[in-house]
């Protein structure tokens, strides 16, 4: 599947439409996506951006609509088994296991992918000890990828919260994604963090050829970094484009943004 210039599309989400009893949290939501896109989903709180990324992972199901990832139905999957295709994501408030290593954390992404089993486990078999080495050499050579070696053996919780999000951010990319998303990933961040953070982005989409959506209210990582913006606001999709066509739109300048944002948002 691809769209008309080519592009192959890797997430195609078709009319979802997500309704809380009489509330349409989400209405009619369509998002394409072309594989190693790097886009933002934008809008103010309450808009159904988050809504919007648990209806792609499986954990809440659609009113109506469909997703298609590479061109399979996934919606009414489970979340492991959509995890399993290619789709990991990142929480607006960090979910890691804190009182875990950093290594534990991310090597807990590997185990799905173990190649032993429940009896393995229990009797401590040599498959077991060969897996388990195996496991955490990988999980290492991962955290050195992402500059955390050092750190490997810090409990989560003791991190600055700059760190826990990039260990985050690992965890999700050690469960070998084709699609990555992330909700607020500057949420809390100091300016160094964020700047550091873009940097991180932009780096993991070039060096796991990964497609990435995510959402943010810091407009500067939306401006910095995004291709392509869709933009919601009460449930549905009320401007699309480049960010600098965003930033002219008086749609969402006034919807959204407010008097002088696109200004401030481009400095």
């Amino acid at each position: 599947m691809a769209d008309m210039n080519g592009d192959q599309i890797i997430l195609d989400v078709k009319q979802a439409t997500k309704a809380f009893g009489g509330l349409l949290a989400v209405n009619g939501l369509d998002l394409r996506l072309p594989k190693r896109a790097l886009q933002g989903l934008i809008g103010p709180n309450g808009a159904g951006k988050t809504t919007a990324f648990n209806l792609i992972t499986g954990i809440i199901p659609l009113t109506n609509g469909a997703v298609e990832f590479k061109g399979e139905r996934v919606d009414g999957l489970e979340p492991f088994e959509i995890t399993r295709l290619g789709i990991a994501r990142t929480f607006q408030n960090i979910r890691l296991f804190s009182n875990l290593s950093v290594l534990d954390n991310v090597r807990i992404a590997y185990h799905a992918h173990a190649g032993y089993g429940l009896v393995d486990s229990i009797l401590r078999s040599r498959r077991f000890t060969e897996k388990e080495a195996e496991l955490t050499e990988k999980a290492l050579d991962f955290l050195d990828i992402f500059k955390l070696a050092d750190i490997a053996d810090e409990t989560a919780r003791n991190l600055p919260y700059g760190q826990q999000r990039r260990v985050e951010i690992a965890r999700a990319l050690a469960c070998n994604p084709a699609l990555l998303l992330l909700d607020e990933p500057a949420a809390g961040m100091n300016p160094r963090e964020i700047l550091e953070l873009m940097e991180l982005i932009h780096f993991i989409r070039d060096r796991f050829e990964l497609t990435i959506l995510l959402i943010e209210h810091q407009m500067r990582v939306v401006m910095g970094i995004c291709e392509y913006l869709t933009v919601m606001d009460f449930g549905e999709v009320i401007a699309r484009g480049t960010p600098r066509e965003i930033q002219e739109n008086q749609t969402v300048v006034e919807a959204y943004l407010g008097k002088g944002a696109g200004k401030s948002a481009a400095s």
